[in-house]
């Protein structure tokens, strides 16, 4: 295990500009603290569960070449990018669909099960190839050149993933601890459908429009 992590120096780098990229408000934070607000913190920290499994396969996709993949062929790269932007789309319409008696309390507004949160957030992460070129590009800076390159692609990638997924927990919960008081406003309960779905049709536009970015 030790031939497959940098040295203690770099691997201290690295950890550190984990930690900075994760504390840094992205398209997947943004994912996780709408979803904690609006249906508090069990749905918040089933997002973090799913965009973390879901960054841990775009992690996977690294560490086997599909960034490379992505990287020649651009037909691979646009068909992916949309799949996740329509699917964020979705999300946006299934909100905005949801009828005006769900809405009676804030953690209705976005009607889904744990599971389905789990499943909605690994979909989201997973489907941003935008990651995947992240790792490709990030990872290799704090590879040792002897060791397996896969193996020591895979152990960064988990790493980064556990440290971006600790600070979506603290999002999360912090998230989830406003958003009862949230609640308690007719108006802003009123709201929450369109902040919702604003949020995912946002997510959307960036996820066909900006640069690679990590969350």
């Amino acid at each position: 295990m030790h031939d497959l992590l940098p040295p203690l120096p770099l691997l201290a780098g690295f950890l550190l500009a984990s930690v900075v990229l994760a504390v840094s408000p992205g398209p997947a934070v943004l994912y996780i603290v709408t979803r904690s607000l609006v249906q508090g913190r069990r749905s918040g920290l089933a997002s973090v569960a799913g965009v973390a499994l879901g960054n841990l396969g775009n992690a996977i996709a690294a560490s086997v070449g599909l960034a490379t993949l992505f990287a020649v062929s651009s037909v691979a790269f646009t068909v992916a990018k949309y799949a996740g932007a329509l699917y964020l789309v979705y999300l946006g319409v299934q909100a905005l669909r949801a009828p005006r008696a769900e809405i009676a309390s804030a953690s209705r507004a976005m009607p889904a099960t744990p599971r389905r949160v789990f499943t909605d957030g690994f979909l989201v992460a997973l489907l941003n190839p935008k990651t995947t070129i992240f790792f490709a590009a990030f990872l290799p800076q704090f590879m040792r050149t002897a060791s397996p390159t896969v193996v020591q692609s895979f152990v960064l990638g988990a790493l980064f993933v556990g440290v971006a997924a600790t600070s979506d927990t603290l999002y999360a919960l912090a998230a989830g601890t406003v958003g009862p008081a949230v609640s308690h406003s007719g108006g802003l309960r009123a709201a929450g459908r369109y902040f919702s779905a604003s949020v995912f049709f946002g997510l959307a536009a960036y996820t066909v429009f900006s640069g690679p970015r990590a969350k």
